[in-house]
């Protein structure tokens, strides 16, 4: 009985020891979940910056062009046009967007006169007014670059119109994924059709068209959501008239490139009709140039009476000579937006 009671007794004095060790262990356990919690809440990533919308956007006036400036509303015969102030703030708060990643890989689509090769006929195409094929969106097969779905390269779904930006997703053999900034979704091109641009582009330069008021306004970048406006000028845009004449498309190109003189032939033949200055191309054979020159004239001439009036030209956008000389010192290519708006 003596040694029963001593057993239990001894259980006893040890048993508080025994509770402190478990003790212990649950709080170095608690511990150690607290650490795992820190360092789960330290490594979450920042949320991404909200996208800037129209009303974020700031527009000043310091103009680099001062002749022929309109106001931002001016009466035009019985009426009124306007500087679409809006829809242009809306516009650059989607510039800003795009490129606000600066990993960002750009291309444009190129195919210039088909330089890059004629694009392939797509699944259903049609004839248009200018007897020329294009696909079921009306983008023309002359010109353009061929769009295809990542599970089919063998024919083409669209056309994607020259001068058009893009972000490269990644290579897929003689492909490129690519993601049009105006083109939903993501394409395969063949490689030919597209020009990277360097690195570090940026677009600091912008230039609306306005081919409902018939207007044209260049803007510079200072910094993010600031806009200064350079120059409001009359221009005259692309009139639908077929077989030759075309409207300016509505969109958002690259400059490509710039001719001090573009050379024009005369409707339905190979004789040089004359030439357009400064001239400036964003999309196929759609240039900001200055008041074309007929042969056998030689010499510059600085304004016309029909600018600012009604659209007339084949697809290019006219402006006073000065203002086009203007532009085409002032755009950097591969880095200015042109956006057509209506």
């Amino acid at each position: 009985m003596m040694k029963s009671r001593c057993y239990i007794v001894c259980l006893l004095l040890l048993f508080p020891f025994i509770g402190c060790k478990h003790s212990e262990d649950v709080n170095a356990q608690t511990d150690v979940h607290k650490e795992d919690t820190i360092r789960i809440i330290t490594n979450k990533k920042p949320k991404p910056r909200p996208k800037l919308k129209a009303d974020d956007i700031s527009i000043s006036k310091d103009l680099l062009y001062d002749k022929y400036t309109l106001d931002d509303v001016y009466p035009y015969k019985d009426t009124t046009r306007s500087f679409k102030w809006k829809i242009i703030k809306e516009q650059l708060a989607f510039i800003e967007n795009i490129q606000r990643d600066k990993n960002t890989r750009w291309v444009v689509m190129q195919n210039y006169k088909n330089r890059n090769k004629e694009a392939p006929l797509v699944h259903k195409y049609r004839r248009n007014a200018y007897k020329r094929i294009s696909d079921t969106l009306g983008v023309e097969r002359y010109q353009s670059v061929p769009l295809y779905l990542p599970g089919d390269t063998l024919i083409p779904e669209r056309y994607g119109p020259d001068g058009t930006l893009a972000r490269i997703e990644k290579r897929v053999g003689s492909f490129v994924m690519i993601s049009p900034v105006t083109i939903k979704g993501k394409w395969l091109v063949p490689s030919r059709y597209l020009k990277q641009l360097p690195d570090s582009t940026v677009f600091h330069h912008a230039i609306f068209v306005d081919r409902g008021d018939q207007n044209i306004t260049t803007l510079e970048r200072k910094s993010e959501g600031k806009w200064i406006v350079r120059s409001m000028n009359p221009a005259t845009t692309g009139r639908h008239h077929p077989p030759y004449a075309q409207e300016t498309p509505l969109g958002l190109f690259l400059l490509q490139e710039k001719k001090e003189r573009m050379v024009f032939l005369k409707d339905g033949s190979a004789e040089t009709g004359g030439f357009a200055p400064f001239a400036s191309r964003f999309t196929n054979g759609a240039y900001i140039h200055g008041v074309p020159v007929n042969v056998p004239r030689k010499t510059l001439i600085e304004y016309s009476y029909s600018l600012g009036t009604t659209p007339r030209s084949h697809m290019c956008v006219r402006n006073a000579t000065s203002h086009s000389e203007f532009i085409y010192k002032w755009a950097p290519t591969r880095q200015t937006v042109i956006i057509v708006i209506e």
